[in-house]
């Protein structure tokens, strides 16, 4: 019975570092950028789109559809960038332990 009362420590404290992790997480700013940094978006940790910066020299009403691209294009660097942030994160969480490959933080 010990080992279920410390396993059921071990868990309770992953928990309590889960939560934390998400809490870091979401306070969390990441910038993505694209076009040689002419685009640049701001999202939270929780994949939320904070903010989009447009160098003025791309506002060309002929060429938007690069316009669109390289906010789609920064918009996907700065996801990048917040899934490494979230593995390193629950890495740090999970104390190394590794976890199946197709666990998703609860976001």
């Amino acid at each position: 019975m010990k080992n279920i009362a410390g396993l059921m420590k071990q868990a309770s404290q992953m928990q309590k570092k889960m939560e934390d992790m998400q809490a870091a997480l979401e306070a969390m700013s990441v910038e993505g950028s694209a076009g040689a940094g002419m685009v640049h978006v701001t999202m939270s940790g929780k994949n939320e789109l904070r903010s989009v910066r447009i160098d003025p020299k791309l506002a060309d009403p002929a060429d938007m559809e690069m316009l669109q691209d390289l906010i789609v294009a920064a918009h996907a660097d700065a996801k990048r960038k917040i899934e490494a942030l979230a593995a390193e994160e629950m890495q740090k969480a999970t104390g190394g332990l590794n976890l199946p490959a197709g666990l998703k933080l609860p976001f």
